[in-house]
Order: C-alpha cells, then structure tokens, then sequence
C-alpha cells in the first residue's frame, strides 16, 4: 500500500500526538510515585518523633495522682477526699530522691585513684629508657659518611698492597679479593672482582703503587735504585 504525501503527514502528526500523551501520561505516573514516597517517608519520620516524644524522660516519676484517680473511678467508687498531689510535686520528690541516692553511692564509693597514683612511674616529661648516648671517646661518630668511606677505601687499598707483598708476584684482582674477603672486607655492587678492579687501576698510575701487567693482574711498583 503506498501512501500519499498527505497521508503520510497525518499518520505522522496522530503518531506525534499519542507519543505526547504517553510522555504525559509517564510523567504524572513517575510524579505520583514520587509524591508517594515522599508522604510515606515523612509520615514514618512523624510517628518516630511521636513516639520518642511519648516515653518518659529518664528520672522523671509517673503521675501517681492521674493514675489512682483512674483506677478508682473505673471500678465505680468515687475517690477519697485526700490532699491532691500535683505532678510537678511529685517530679521534684522523685528526683531529689534519686540525687540523694547518687549522692549516696558516691560517698560510700572508694576514691578513684589519678593517673599518677595508677602509674606512678610513668611520666610524660620522663622516658622509661635513657636516651642513647655515644661514648665520647668514638672520634668516628662525628665523622660524616664521606671521610669513613674514604678511610675505609684507603684501608682496602693497604690490605691489597700487603697482599701483594706478600705473594711476592702479580696477582689477578679475584686473588686479591679473596685475600681481602678473608681478612673482613668486602666491596659493593653485584659484582666485587670489578668493583676492586675499578680501585685498583685508578692506583695503577704514573706515581701510583702499582702497576698493570694484564687484565685485572697487578704488581708492585719496584723502587727506582740511585
């Protein structure tokens, strides 16, 4: 079936206008949901006041008076001529009662000790342990790290030389280091036998102690005869 131009356009425009009133008819639904929570949540929120509102404060006394004249009058007699009782009387009797009872139970309490007596060793202002204190005697404990690594380095480099001295020949850097490694040294880094290397030819130079015969090998420089 093919439509016209103007047949076309009507579908349309009765389309658009039910499409208008379903929107319309989604919106007053969702506005009514709403509305509905709402009320129900308020009217939740009210009853919990409500009811808060309805129990008894803490310490206050009931209306004795109320409560005896409704007794009696529901089980037919007509109450005796008596002094009445008023509420707030009764509130007030009630609650020095009860602050002579606290009173009471605190006077016969013992005496809570304060913290000093608790603890009497334990001070703020005081530490349980002395503070470290350096033997003033240790000139090293005022050194910085650059001035120990320094030593610690020309001390390596000694222990080397007397290795060397003492083998009486050239000697490969790992032979050296295991010299070393037995008299308490040791280098850092993943690899030492380098590491020695490294110091061991900064040292082999002209007027250095020792001389490169190979690969990592070094030996002693001979002294110049006159």
């Amino acid at each position: 079936m093919v439509l016209s131009e103007a047949e076309a356009e009507a579908q349309l425009m009765s389309l658009r206008r039910q499409r208008e009133v379903l929107d319309r008819a989604i919106a007053d639904l969702t506005l009514y949901l709403e509305l509905g929570r709402r009320l129900t949540t308020e009217a939740a929120v009210t009853s919990g006041d409500a009811a808060s509102s309805a129990v008894p404060r803490r310490g206050a006394a009931p209306d004795v008076g109320g409560l005896y004249d409704g007794a009696v009058r529901g089980a037919g007699h007509t109450p005796p001529d008596s002094p009445s009782i008023a509420p707030g009387k009764v509130t007030s009797q009630a609650g020095q009662m009860a602050d002579t009872s606290t009173e009471a139970q605190l006077r016969a309490a013992p005496p809570v000790p304060s913290s000093r007596e608790r603890n009497p060793l334990v001070s703020p202002a005081v530490s349980m342990h002395p503070a470290f204190q350096p033997p003033r005697d240790t000139a090293e404990g005022a050194l910085s790290e650059g001035v120990l690594a320094r030593r610690y380095g020309r001390a390596l480099i000694e222990a080397a030389l007397d290795a060397l001295q003492n083998a009486g020949r050239p000697l490969h850097a790992s032979e050296i280091l295991a010299v070393l490694t037995s008299q308490g040294f040791s280098l850092p880094g993943h690899d030492p036998v380098a590491a020695l290397n490294t110091r061991l030819w900064k040292r082999s130079g002209s007027g250095g102690p020792l001389k490169r015969m190979g690969e990592a090998v070094y030996a002693l420089v001979e002294p110049e005869e006159d």
